[in-house]
């Protein structure tokens, strides 16, 4: 068994390094969510003229810039990224991942995980990035052999060489993909640890004694892997969004060192450049780390040739999202430590828009799960482009019918994982209902004091009824565990794009000032 071998929480080499101990830099990203354009302080597109103004970050033209200075200060470097490039803003929507495959292709990335999000297009979506990109794209955890065209091209593992030294990588994505995205029902995803471990098995007997893990599981399931599994020497991951590292607003220590196994993570959209260089001696036992996420702020330069080439890519996606649609009196707050957990501004904004369109249909409930969810919206004009950034999926609205008793098993199904901090999106912000949590009851018994509104007023739910609800289609489709949804009555699946709902009920309630009302109540 392999040890991190860091005395107590020192993390420089000691004097006594051997002549064969080995450095590596990892430079690694994770859920960049297609920001190829600087984001805002809430993760979005800058308003035009910020950018000038240095009030911006990220954005794929910095990235290049400190990769490149990120190289130019290691000897010896790898490129990886823990997946979620796909979705988030019209490049995605307009090009598919040709964008992403270009723009990985040109930094020069080693390898990457696959996320849940590779899989928005379906198999073939991700297929057709695979085949574009000069890497390694890497999933253990998942039996293909329903898709054999995807089966060819993913690999569970690979070695690559650099400065004379082979090094394992492995990959691993969400088990809960079929509720998180749409793989289709021809892939069978699996307990990430076992599959993890049969990788490092193999890895092993091949004679490889540094192992990397490439993982879009989360921050809470890294540590479970590092855990339950034996040989790894590192893990990268992603997928919770996780800031790892000694500024304002970090969620650990960068690395986190569980079971021996240093654990990373760089937060999502660009934002910072995680860079950590990684010491091992002659067994393959790491003997130190250092560094930090690098903040990719307007003191990075950007690279003028990526600046021009997406100008060009970007020119048939800006009569859309230039588009004003509305004014907002205040931020509308769309973040997901809140759209996930509780009440929030956007949540009330896009069920009620769903709400208000199909209200006189016969529906009188909303439900919208919060991982849905993506950005907030600043103070000011209101863009198409903006709007399409908090609900980028292009999910349609669905409507359909349901009993009482089913709206109560969507409302705990909604809870399910509320004490998990890498849980899944399927919190339920709401229009036309009322409900309470109460986080320390039991699983399954959770929710109580449902109450519907009935003309104006709010009553209490009956089991028996039948309820007319709107959703997107993920959500009525299953997603998100939404199961009790599938068989529902007089289901109408082919409703508009819920972007554009959302952007006609903000230009009709223009200017629109976002608010709580005590929808959802949360006791201890």
């Amino acid at each position: 068994m392999k040890k991190l071998l860091l005395g107590g929480a020192a993390l420089a080499l000691s004097s006594t390094m051997a002549m064969a101990d080995y450095s590596i830099t990892i430079l690694h990203t994770n859920d960049f969510h297609d920001r190829f354009e600087p984001i805002s302080r809430f993760n979005n597109n800058c308003r035009e003229g910020d950018n000038e103004e240095g009030k911006c970050f990220g954005g794929m033209a910095r990235m290049v810039t400190a990769i490149e200075a990120a190289k130019g200060r290691h000897d010896n470097v790898l490129v990886v990224d823990a997946g979620d490039q796909f979705q988030g803003t019209l490049f995605f929507q307009y090009y598919a991942g040709d964008v992403q495959a270009e723009m990985m292709n040109m930094v020069g990335y080693d390898a990457m995980a696959v996320g849940n999000h590779e899989f928005n297009n379906g198999p073939a979506g991700l297929v057709r990035f695979v085949e574009q990109v000069n890497f390694p794209v890497l999933m253990s955890n998942a039996d293909l052999s329903g898709e054999p065209e995807l089966r060819a091209v993913i690999q569970k593992s690979v070695i690559i060489e650099k400065a004379g030294e082979r090094i394992g990588l492995i990959g691993v994505t969400p088990s809960n993909n079929s509720e998180l995205s749409t793989p289709g029902p021809n892939i069978v995803f699996t307990d990430p640890s076992p599959a993890i471990q049969a990788e490092i098995d193999a890895l092993e007997a091949e004679g490889i004694n540094k192992i990397i893990l490439l993982s879009h599981s989360g921050y809470a399931t890294d540590n479970v892997i590092a855990i339950n599994t034996e040989g790894l020497d590192l893990i990268v991951g992603g997928h919770s969004n996780t800031l790892l590292g000694d500024m304002d607003g970090a969620d650990g220590a960068y690395p986190t060192v569980t079971n021996g196994v240093p654990i990373v993570q760089a937060f999502a959209f660009g934002k910072y450049l995680g860079e950590l260089e990684v010491t091992f001696d002659d067994d393959g036992n790491v003997t130190s780390t250092s560094g930090q996420p690098v903040l990719i702020d307007a003191s990075v330069e950007e690279n003028a040739m990526v600046v021009e080439r997406l100008a060009e890519l970007a020119g048939p996606l800006d009569t859309i999202r230039n588009e004003v649609v509305s004014d907002a009196t205040a931020k509308i707050e769309g973040d997901r430590s809140f759209c996930r957990a509780m009440e929030c501004e956007m949540g009330n904004l896009v069920a009620e828009s769903h709400l208000d369109r199909v209200r006189d249909q016969g529906i009188q409930i909303a439900i919208q799960n919060g991982g849905g969810i993506r950005a907030s919206i600043e103070a000011g004009e209101v863009t198409k482009g903006q709007v399409l950034q908090v609900l980028p999926f292009q999910n349609t609205m669905s409507t359909f019918f349901v009993t009482g008793d089913a709206i109560k098993a969507a409302l705990e199904n909604s809870v399910k994982q509320y004490d998990d901090p890498d849980a899944t999106g399927r919190f339920a912000q709401v229009a036309g209902l009322k409900y309470t949590i109460t986080k320390s009851a039991p699983t399954g018994e959770r929710i109580s004091d449902i109450m519907v509104d009935e003309g104006g007023s709010f009553v209490p739910i009956d089991p028996a009824k039948l309820y007319g609800v709107v959703a997107n289609s993920f959500v009525r489709g299953g997603g998100d565990g939404y199961s009790m949804f599938v068989d529902a009555e007089n289901a109408y699946d082919f409703g508009p794009d819920q972007a554009d709902v959302l952007a006609d009920y903000l230009k009709a309630n223009a200017p629109y000032t976002p608010f709580l009302d005590g929808r959802i109540t949360i006791l201890e």
